[in-house]
């Protein structure tokens, strides 16, 4: 008796002592995300005659969207975006300068490191006006071209989503070098120098070998480097603001426009959940074609 007595004040000091922290997880939480929810299915507005009385209209704001050319324009730039910058750029980016500095000296991964990981850990907004510096009329690689004797190409207005794409790949490399710079010193030495043994070329270890046993590595940093390039908003508002026209409107800038400019609160939470839904889609197929257990 005197045992479950104890251990029921063991649980209550518990519950007591993380009640502070549920709190602040349902306020700041749990509650943003329901009320997220919820205003996707109103007309929730600033300004006009919806913002004096909140109603809730269904699935219009959807059905809205759908409807809406700009918003599949935004869906097919956003889908670009994330393969050519998230699940190819900077995976394999990453990938090869973690494989290169493979059994390098300590002193050489430190050098290779610190440059590396000094765009990761730069704000966006730096990146993006150093890019737009960069890419610019004016800029160094048209001053470059033009002491070669070539003509300067307007980099930001001709290739706008090629030019988003390469300054989000060296923003978020980084990162990618990192995981995969782990992931290839956890695996054992031993396996290797077997295989070696055995006859495998480098292209057969690291086919048969490497790669599968750095899957689960594989799997988590497609997942986060994904929610995260799904997320990107001040580099490419910053360098194009979206355009020309809508040639790099993603769904964080549609999303943006809509809210924040048209003042359509709803809209814009709708096309937030759009994003939600692209991430765990995303994720579920990263998953299920690496069979990674979870």
């Amino acid at each position: 008796m005197k045992e479950k007595r104890k251990k029921d004040y063991t649980l209550f000091r518990s519950i007591l002592f993380l009640l502070p922290t549920w709190i602040i997880l349902l306020i700041f939480f749990v509650g943003p995300i329901l009320l997220t929810f919820y205003f996707a299915f109103t007309n929730l507005s600033l300004t006009g005659t919806e913002a004096k009385s909140l109603e809730f209209t269904g699935f219009q704001n959807f059905v809205t969207m759908f409807q809406d050319p700009n918003f599949r324009i935004s869906m097919v730039n956003t889908i670009v975006f994330l393969l050519f910058s998230a699940v190819i750029g900077q995976q394999v980016l990453g990938f090869i300068l973690a494989l290169l500095m493979k059994e390098k000296n300590t002193s050489f991964r430190r050098i290779i490191g610190i440059i590396v990981i000094a765009g990761w850990v730069t704000p966006e907004i730096v990146v993006a006006f150093c890019w737009v510096a960069f890419l610019s009329d004016n800029g160094t690689l048209n001053m470059i071209l033009g002491n070669m004797g070539m003509k300067p190409v307007t980099w930001l207005y001709t290739f706008p989503m090629i030019s988003v794409i390469i300054g989000n790949i060296w923003h978020g490399t980084a990162f990618s070098m990192l995981v995969y710079q782990a992931a290839l010193d956890d695996v054992p030495k031993s396996v290797e120098e077997a295989a070696v043994i055995d006859g495998a070329s480098r292209f057969q270890l690291l086919l048969r070998i490497v790669l599968p046993m750095m899957k689960g590595s594989i799997v988590t940093n497609m997942i986060l480097v994904t929610l995260q390039t799904l997320g990107v908003f001040t580099l490419i508002f910053a360098m194009t603001g979206g355009g020309p026209g809508a040639s790099t409107q993603t769904l964080p800038i549609f999303m943006y426009n809509q809210a924040f400019v048209n003042y359509q609160l709803g809209y814009g939470t709708a096309i937030s959940l759009i994003l939600l839904l692209i991430g765990i889609v995303s994720s579920t197929i990263y998953i299920r074609y690496m069979k990674v257990e979870i």
